[in-house]
């Protein structure tokens, strides 16, 4: 899917799920590659963006430089691991997507002070040259080399600019995820409530075969 962070290439083809399709209520929900999810890509494209910045502008010692870093690398990292702990986990997928998250506004909050604190231009979001960032943006899957060429030529003012377009993106498609995470976790729940309904269906299907082969004496 993609715009809404979820794969951008449905990488399933019904092989990579734990049961069959013809099991209505599967114990373990379809397996997914974190590295297909456009939130992840650009979370990543974020960090590599930051790390970069970070090094080049801000003095050596300067506690914001490690501060960016990890905020970026937070973000990055728990969607990663959010998306493995889906798997057997939804409540624990939930909790990570939300910290990657809230790294993310960390992450902004510190691009904004940059320029804020040094009188430099925050883009309006309809600007061209944030535009421009947007459009840049669609391409998938996403990665740093879109942003390359930008990044090892502009000025710092254009870079935490960039920065902050992607961040923005970013977070919009974890609250994307967020919201279809709690949709599917209260239609169907976490693992005990699967494993519950799976039991549940087996019993049911073993006495209804039993009760057939009754009334056929």
């Amino acid at each position: 899917m993609g715009k809404d962070g979820k794969h951008v290439n449905d990488a399933s083809q019904g092989k990579d799920f734990s049961h069959s399709s013809h099991n209505s209520h599967p114990i373990l929900p379809p397996r997914g590659d974190y590295q297909t999810l456009l939130s992840f890509q650009k979370a990543e494209v974020v960090y590599d963006i930051t790390f970069r910045f970070a090094h080049k502008f801000l003095s050596r010692g300067d506690r914001t430089v490690d501060q960016m870093i990890q905020s970026a690398r937070s973000g990055k990292k728990n969607i990663l691991e959010g998306s493995k702990a889906a798997l057997t986990s939804k409540e624990t997928e939930i909790k990570l997507t939300n910290v990657a998250r809230a790294s993310l506004e960390e992450l902004l909050d510190d691009y904004r002070d940059y320029l804020r604190a040094r009188d430099l231009k925050i883009w309006d979001k309809d600007s061209k040259e944030a535009l421009f960032v947007r459009k840049l943006g669609r391409k998938t899957p996403q990665t740093f080399e879109d942003y390359r060429e930008y990044v090892e030529t502009r000025p710092p003012e254009i870079i935490a600019n960039i920065a902050i377009c992607l961040i923005h993106q970013t977070t919009y498609l974890v609250d994307q995820q967020l919201r279809r995470l709690e949709q599917d976790f209260l239609k169907d729940g976490g693992l005990r409530e699967r494993m519950t309904r799976a039991r549940l269906q087996a019993r049911n299907g073993s006495h209804g075969s039993y009760g057939g082969n009754e009334s056929g004496r």
